[in-house]
């Protein structure tokens, strides 16, 4: 069957997937978009506790849900999953970033520097085009108590404060007077849910998803679009694995078909080929993505992992506010979640501020929580509650009310605490010294909050002042006592830059090296945005959408493109095993240290171990018939297991194996242990591990280190033994350790007729073959002189 074939994959449906889909949609090219998460339309986001708890994202568990949260040294990540991507979760402020914030080759503590290479003027036009299709428009209404209360601290602390614009239908339609609940027609482009819409009511439910459809989500603006003019939207796929072609690529995917609860068992692989690829996955989905398949993109700059920001995220809090004595109500939980937003200029505005530039707004939420929040005040709530059931054992023996409206009111208690309290969230100019990898093949970040400590100090003293202002106590969220933050901006790890040794895309997105794929996501930008990230996000795509319209497909070279896999068995069986052969297997474990680009194993060696670019593999080799193998010149038998490497991308299973004991080397006192595995990527671009022991007779006895040590490349594409080791694309030196060794003593296991035989055998050739390189040395040593 031919492969199915489309002019643009887009992986993602976030900020830049949506706009991409959209404006690549509505210009006739044929679009499919993959979205691991599956649709939410108005009225399905869950509020009962049992549906929050099963609303995350973890596939592996069982959870199909909206939220995925990511824990890394120093810092968190709260992302989400499905058809919108961060929108269906975001707090909709739709900020422009700041025209002097887009600062060039500024110095990073730890070297390096920020450094963009585009402007607010370049972003300008298309900052106009999204906030137009999202509806931007500031918080229309008067009303609510922490608006009210924010403007006022900022006039009096003498703060810059704006009502931000917000991706929120306040009114039915544009122009119209706002009103709560109010029928929202459908647009020309239609409802992809064929659910009705309705205004905001200011439920402050914004962040955990709108079930009245008054946000401006993704889903119900540009997916919809894109849809309408034929974009091809596939919920519940998910993207593992990607590999150029010799135009375009080949992407690898799994469809999660379990329903919620089950835990999904061996998801097949399937594939989609594209003339053009747009990686969209969010920060850390695509910076994941592009580690893992690195070795299919050999051209992928160095810079890959780089920058990577929380865009300065920090939550304060605002407790205990009073006023004339009395708490004073902060209205948190009315309205959007967000409605203000205070800009704290930066050294780059040319100011005279010392402060690294920030934005602190308000922070909303939904009435259910305040009473969540009330209920874990225990100690007042059993207070009230022991008083209320007094005073109704005491009526059981007086005068008994008929009516007890009073008495309930005390029992529910004033909510002081929830009345008084208000969220900030600030976020600003961080330092982007982060840096994604892999660990155990799995995604990690590098990331602490010292090198930012006095930007985080900075955001705090602005909170503090604002809840001085009024009337209230300023307190750290408890993850700021152990010095982490939690951030729902991750940013960085494929930036743009003016090279590839500045970065891994060029401006529009488009990866060095490899024509036709695109990086559309918060991953791409090589800084904080300072304020709410998302308009910046979607204003890049749409300008890189206009240049892809703009520009034709180029094929990508040959020397970037991967082979493609080998169909059916690439080698016979060289002999046939007998009924009455006896065999032997053992497994190895082999560790060390290799690095991309280097062709030297002890150069890779010295590189990987600088740069922490550690090697390893557990293989089981297997010789099916010992006779055959002792007789055979080259002793070759067969290797499964699997190799590990982050730097080459994680894990990678033994796909083909085989092995060769003492072969022939070019003299009678050197032989050869050989080692040729296939493997494949996740995108399934195919590699081969190439090994070398060298067992030979030079000055000293180094027996162990001969056996023991192995040389290693790493080879584009599948090659069959004996074949020579082109394309070398990483090396190393791997070492048996000696735990390992002992281990690996314990491990043999013989079969078959002779089993016993079969070990004495194996044995005698390991010796002897010994014998024949170093027993000539020994002779030399123990020759008498003349």
């Amino acid at each position: 069957m031919a492969a199915e074939h489309a002019e643009v994959v887009v992986v993602g449906s976030g900020f830049g997937g949506s706009v991409a889909a959209f404006r690549l949609a509505e210009a006739g090219r044929s679009v499919v978009l993959l979205e691991r998460g599956r649709a939410y339309p108005p009225g399905s986001f869950p509020r009962t506790p049992a549906g929050t708890a099963a609303n995350f994202w973890e596939p592996s568990q069982g959870r199909h849900g909206l939220f995925e949260v990511w824990s890394f040294d120093g810092i968190d990540g709260l992302v989400s999953s499905g058809l919108g991507g961060g929108s269906l979760v975001y707090a909709n402020v739709l900020l422009r970033k700041d025209e002097k914030w887009f600062v060039r080759e500024e110095g990073l503590p730890g070297g390096g520097y920020e450094s963009w290479p585009i402007s607010r003027q370049d972003l300008d036009p298309h900052y106009d085009a999204v906030e137009t299709m999202l509806g931007a428009t500031p918080y229309p209404y008067v009303d609510p108590c922490k608006t009210q209360v924010m403007e006022t601290a900022a006039r009096a602390l003498g703060l810059d404060l704006q009502r931000p614009p917000l991706a929120v239908s306040f009114s039915r339609r544009p122009g119209e007077p706002p009103v709560p609940l109010g029928e929202i027609p459908v647009p020309s482009y239609g409802n992809l849910h064929g659910v009705p819409r309705v205004t905001c009511n200011l439920c402050a439910e914004c962040n955990f998803g709108c079930n009245l459809g008054a946000k401006n989500t993704l889903d119900h603006t540009y997916l919809s679009a894109a849809r309408h003019h034929g974009a091809d939207l596939r919920v519940r796929h998910e993207v593992t694995g990607l590999r150029p072609l010799d135009r375009g690529y080949e992407v690898t995917y799994v469809v999660h078909t379990a329903a919620d609860g089950e835990v999904p068992q061996g998801l097949a692989s399937r594939t989609i080929t594209c003339d053009r690829l747009v990686l969209a996955a969010g920060t850390f989905g695509t910076g994941s993505l592009l580690l893992k398949n690195r070795t299919a993109l050999p051209a992928l700059s160095r810079a890959v992992g780089q920058r990577f920001s929380g865009n300065g995220d920090l939550l304060g809090l605002v407790l205990h506010a009073e006023q004339d004595g009395a708490p004073r109500p902060l209205g948190s939980n009315r309205g959007p979640v967000i409605t203000t937003a205070v800009r704290v200029a930066d050294p780059a505005d040319g100011t005279g501020s010392d402060r690294r530039g920030h934005y602190i707004e308000d922070a909303g939420y939904p009435a259910w929580a305040a009473w969540l929040v009330e209920a874990a005040h225990a100690a007042g709530t059993a207070r009230r509650a022991f008083a209320f059931a007094a005073d109704k054992v005491g009526e059981r023996f007086g005068e008994r009310d008929t009516t007890i409206g009073a008495d309930l009111a005390a029992l529910l208690g004033p909510a002081a605490f929830t009345t008084s309290s208000l969220a900030l969230l600030g976020m600003g100019r961080d330092i982007p010294d982060g840096v994604l990898r892999l660990e155990n093949g799995q995604l990690a970040v590098t990331w602490t909050t010292e090198s930012s400590m006095a930007y985080f100090e900075g955001v705090r003293a602005t909170m503090r002042a604002i809840a001085e202002e009024v009337g209230g106590e300023y307190h750290d969220n408890a993850l700021w006592w152990a010095h982490r933050v939690i951030t729902v901006h991750p940013l960085g790890g494929a930036v743009m830059g003016r090279h590839a040794q500045e970065g891994v895309c060029d401006q529009y997105g488009e990866v060095f090296g490899h024509p036709g794929l695109y990086v559309l996501d918060g991953a791409l930008l090589p800084g904080p945005v300072g304020a709410n990230p998302s308009l910046t996000i979607a204003a890049v795509a749409d300008r890189a959408a206009t240049r892809m319209l703009e520009t034709a497909v180029v094929s990508t070279p040959t020397s970037g493109a991967v082979p493609t896999p080998a169909t059916g068995e690439p080698r016979p069986p060289d002999h046939v095993v007998g009924p009455h052969a006896s065999g032997l297997r053992f497994t190895e474990r082999m560790r060390g240290f290799a690095a991309l680009g280097a062709t030297d194993p002890q150069l890779g060696y010295e590189e990987g171990r600088r740069t922490g670019g550690a090697l390893m593999f557990e293989l089981t080799i297997t010789v099916d018939d010992v006779d055959r193998f002792v007789a055979d010149p080259v002793h070759e038998g067969s290797a499964t297991g699997y190799v590990e490497a982050d730097f080459l991308g994680g894990r990678f299973d033994v796909h083909r194996g085989w092995f060769n004991l003492f072969s022939p080397g070019a003299d009678a006192a050197e032989r050869r242990m050989l080692y040729r595995l296939w493997l494949a990527g996740p995108g399934g671009n195919l590699l081969t591990f190439s090994g070398e022991k060298r067992v030979e007779d030079d000055r000293g006895l180094d027996v162990w280190r001969d056996t023991s040590t192995l040389f290693v490349r790493i080879l584009q594409g599948h090659l069959a033994p004996g074949e020579p080791d082109t394309e070398v694309i990483a090396s190393g030196i791997i070492t048996i350790h000696v735990p390992d060794f002992i281990k690996q003593l314990t491990t043999f296991r013989c079969w078959g007729e002779r089993p016993v035989h079969a070990l004495d055998e194996f044995g005698r050739l390991f010796l002897g073959e010994l014998y024949d390189v170093y027993g000539r040395l020994i002779a030399r040593q123990e020759e008498p002189r003349p």
